[in-house]
């Protein structure tokens, strides 16, 4: 009876662990799913919760191997950083010379150390480094926003959308491929709104310190173009 009662205490206990897992994660997938990442709310609330329950099962899961002298209660735990190497790996794309995902990758990796500070039941490090990772996500890209200029190591990324007439618009398209070295991905399509006009987006990296007014004038010196929408994309 004693034995089946501190059984019950210990699963209370490791669910605790697991529900803190699934709620950190989602703290750190939130953040990411808002700035419209591959790897959002989901991803990042499954690898905190795996990483949780295999560093349980690596400490719960063996008693009796546990307590040799030969014992590696950490063997199970250990090959989560394997895991996460691929999950984070899967995430960064190369585009020309721009490298993409890198953050999500890092967000992935210290996500699943927090899942493991929950399974190890360090509740006070788990939280206070989930507030330090959402707080360095959001504050940080305030901070470069306002007193970081990008440089070519590091620039900034922009959606340009305009409409161009269906005559002209293989013209525009071939102009503006030819003006932008830059650009990392083009489309060109009909518009559904007015058949006579073609709707031109593409992506691309800026190095100018004032972008919106840079790509407006080059933008202005391409004959054709109508009803420009400049958007700037975020890591």
């Amino acid at each position: 009876m004693e034995e089946f009662l501190s059984n019950i205490i210990i699963e209370k206990s490791m669910l605790l662990d697991i529900l803190l897992a699934i709620i950190l994660g989602f703290a750190i997938g939130f953040e990411r799913e808002i700035t419209n990442k591959w790897a959002g709310l989901r991803t990042h609330m499954l690898v905190c919760l795996g990483s949780c329950i295999f560093t349980l099962l690596s400490i719960h899961a063996f008693p009796v191997v546990a307590h040799s002298p030969q014992a590696d209660p950490a063997r199970i735990a250990a090959q989560i950083l394997t895991g996460i190497g691929f999950i984070g790996g899967g995430t960064v794309l190369r585009h020309g010379y721009s490298i993409y995902g890198l953050t999500t990758a890092a967000t992935l990796w210290i996500t699943a150390s927090i899942g493991m500070a929950c399974g190890c039941g360090f509740t006070s490090l788990a939280i206070i480094c989930t507030v330090l990772a959402v707080g360095t996500l959001v504050l940080i890209r305030l901070f470069e926003k306002q007193y970081i200029h990008k440089g070519r190591k590091n620039p900034r990324k922009f959606k340009v959308s305009f409409y161009s007439s269906s005559k002209t618009a293989d013209t525009v398209y071939a102009m503006v491929v030819d003006k932008f070295s830059s650009i990392f991905e083009i489309n060109k399509k009909a518009s559904t709104a007015n058949e006579g006009l073609m709707k031109i987006s593409f992506k691309l990296d800026i190095f100018d310190k004032n972008p919106i007014q840079a790509l407006h004038k080059e933008l202005n010196l391409i004959e054709g173009i109508e009803s420009v929408s400049i958007q700037e994309l975020y890591e």
